[in-house]
């Protein structure tokens, strides 16, 4: 289909070459079939073992699984309007009269799509996301490790506060991402499928089998997985849901990232800026203009995935053995592992060339004339026995708006407080005079953090 029949633009515009490569073994309806046939093929080699069928049986139905084509599935499907039968039917062309019985044998059509499913999406995390992550965590702590010194104003409601180093902010997102890495590996891993037959009671693979239990396990141990403790005809829910929140609450660090670098290059901040390309344009009208569209992108996209987690809860309640209100759509799931996987290429492209502006960093700390200092001053006044050392500070805070002067200098001058004054020591006074000294522990945390997550991670 050409990029111009599409609907969707996640096809067209945001699922290119490099997520093909990664993602097509594990996420498209071609790789469906492919795994719900491999269901189909371990189950028979299992029964084979335990004595149900010949190995012979085992081979010609793994051939099947090999050469079956989603395109004969689908033409199948489009005959009999039944996905499962669709591919049993298929495979069926492909193996002996003697083998045909054994295909789809004891099983539901839902212990081959929940167990290929599952399949499907512990590959496509650990396989092809969780590289994609390790690489923007290695890049970030990086520019942690790079920046851990540069002094930054830290920002509360939008307002100057302490100060901080700009590596303590990337630090924050490199701590915030470790543990979403762990999350959705943790949830990947734990994914389940399920032999257990048309309600969860094991009633066909009883009628053959003297240990029901043990042939799902070995069917699914075929495969990398383990059983769903309790299934009916589906998976235990909670199992996917668990999986899709990971992916979805790892969004959310994305696009915060990307929010606090995009307003960091706002004009009247200019603390970082995204990289340009000679010939990129920033504006159709304004051409001195360089929008930060990427970070803006990133958040655009968490817009789109992130309300998609209220239908997977959703999901999670199928009435009795089960309904068919899930199955539209949970075939959008897949989408969300795509569109999660572009905003951290993304990401790892513009934050790999984020250029900093230490000097800019420092003119606005500035630009409060000191009135930073106003937590170590009444602190260090309260130390020495102030009874009301924020309050005195806090008028000094107003002297200071009104004059224009450093809150240091009223704070040295006042007549009042010079008692309390001369007992603080000569460095207590070099903070309060000069805040960009009142960094705290930050360049220490900044690498504190960085060292926890190399190590967490592996990387």
């Amino acid at each position: 289909m050409d990029r111009f029949d599409c609907v969707s633009p996640l096809d067209f515009r945001y699922y290119d070459d490099k997520l093909r490569a990664i993602f097509d073994d594990y996420l498209t309806e071609s790789a469906r079939v492919r795994s719900e046939a491999m269901v189909e093929a371990a189950t028979t080699r299992v029964l084979a073992r335990m004595g149900v069928c010949s190995e012979a049986v085992a081979d010609e139905v793994a051939h099947a699984a090999e050469v079956v084509s989603p395109e004969e599935v689908a033409e199948e499907e489009a005959r009999i309007h039944h996905n499962i039968r669709a591919l049993v039917n298929s495979m069926k062309k492909h193996v002996s009269d003697e083998a045909k019985p054994y295909i789809h044998f004891t099983l539901t059509s839902f212990d081959v799509i929940d167990t290929a499913t599952a399949w499907r999406f512990k590959n496509a995390a650990l396989k092809g996301l969780l590289p994609l992550l390790e690489e923007l965590e290695s890049l970030l702590i990086a520019l942690a490790r790079r920046e851990a010194e540069t002094l930054q104003v830290g920002r509360t409601h939008g307002q100057h506060g302490s100060p901080v180093t700009f590596g303590l902010t990337i630090a924050e997102y490199v701590s915030r991402l470790g543990g979403r890495i762990e999350a959705i590996r943790t949830t990947a891993e734990d994914l389940r499928g399920k032999i257990s037959g048309a309600v969860g009671a094991y009633n066909a693979s009883s009628i053959m089998l003297d240990d029901p239990l043990e042939f799902e396990g070995q069917v699914l141990a075929e495969l990398g997985l383990t059983p769903s403790p309790a299934s009916t005809q589906v998976v235990e829910a909670e199992f996917v849901t668990d999986f899709m929140h990971a992916l979805t609450s790892c969004f959310s660090v994305l696009a915060n990232l990307a929010d606090d670098m995009r307003h960091l290059q706002r004009t009247e901040i200019s603390e970082v800026a995204e990289a340009f390309e000679a010939e990129q344009v920033g504006s159709s009208t304004m051409p001195h203009k360089r929008n930060p569209w990427n970070f803006e992108n990133v958040k655009s996209m968490w817009k789109l995935f992130m309300p998609r987690m209220i239908t997977v809860y959703s999901d999670q309640i199928s009435e009795h053995q089960r309904d068919l209100s899930n199955s539209a759509s949970q075939r959008f799931l897949p989408e969300v592992i795509v569109g999660l996987a572009n905003s951290v290429m993304r990401l790892t492209k513009i934050m790999g060339r984020l250029v900093t502006d230490a000097e800019r960093m420092r003119e606005n700390l500035r630009m409060t004339e000191g009135m930073i200092g106003a937590e170590p001053a009444y602190i260090l006044l309260a130390a020495h026995g102030h009874p009301d050392a924020h309050e005195a500070v806090r008028k000094l805070t107003l002297q200071a708006q009104e004059t224009g002067r450093p809150l240091g200098e009223l704070l040295q001058e006042s007549e009042e407080l010079a008692e309390y004054w001369a007992q603080i020591t000569e460095r207590q006074r070099e903070i309060i005079l000069d805040p960009a000294q009142y960094t705290g522990i930050a360049a220490r945390k900044t690498r504190l953090l960085c060292d926890m997550w190399e190590e967490r991670l592996g990387l």
